[in-house]
């Protein structure tokens, strides 16, 4: 079946480009146009992946990545303009996995759009069985499930896959690269912001303290777990 796909954009020239060059890859494609119908669509369509720009009429695209990351942890890829470094940066904290800055090329948007759909494949693919514990951590492979101390970690997608692959090797410090590579992609080798965003989530989550930590972090490599 073809991967479905929903364009969030309230430029028509601008969401007609996309939506053209995705469908002559063989991609189902629905569209919206303001913040209200991307939730409907999104309800109606469950797809497989999600462009959404941030600023839209109506309900804006913060807000609704923020409610759909409330129900899903289906891929997001945001749309931002060249200003708007900061939105880029909520966007990530909301939980968007990726963005893309405007103007782009269709090179770049196909790329990105099969980055992030190979990311949910493996991120399907990932784990095995049993439970892995470190330290008051577990985490459920089989089930993409989390716990710590006993309560139930509500994460991400990319959340679990990152703690996940720091437990499987916990101990070590693994560098910027080998997570990158692995969780993003090798696209995105270069990414070093996006470890920082998504370590700093991971952190707040665990409710990390000077004298209860578990993430921490090599200067200038990368970041290990321990139990």
């Amino acid at each position: 079946m073809a991967e479905r796909i929903l364009v969030v954009e309230d430029e028509e020239p601008l969401r007609r480009f996309i939506a053209r060059n995705l469908s002559a890859r063989g991609y189902e494609v629905q569209t919206a146009s303001d913040g209200y119908e991307a939730l409907r669509r999104f309800e109606e369509q469950a797809p497989d992946l999600v462009i959404l720009d941030i600023l839209l009429p109506g309900l804006n695209g913060l807000e609704v990545l923020r409610r759909i990351r409330q129900a899903s942890l289906v891929p997001i890829l945001v749309l931002t303009a060249l200003d708007q470094e900061a939105d880029k940066v909520t966007a990530l904290d909301l939980g968007a996995d990726d963005y893309l800055t405007k103007p782009f090329g269709v090179g770049e948007l196909l790329a990105r759009v099969r980055a992030a759909l190979r990311r949910m494949r493996w991120s399907e693919g990932t784990g095995g069985p049993g439970v892995l514990r470190v330290g008051d951590l577990e985490l459920d492979g089989d089930q993409r499930r989390a716990w710590h101390r006993g309560e139930s970690l509500r994460l991400t997608g990319k959340e679990f896959d990152l703690l996940y692959l720091l437990a499987r090797h916990a101990g070590r410090t693994l560098s910027h690269s080998f997570l990158l590579q692995r969780v993003w992609g090798p696209e995105y080798v270069d990414e070093v912001e996006y470890l920082r965003v998504y370590i700093g989530r991971l952190r707040r989550k665990l409710g990390e303290t000077g004298d209860h930590r578990h993430l921490f972090t090599e200067p200038g490599f990368g970041y290990r777990l321990e139990g």
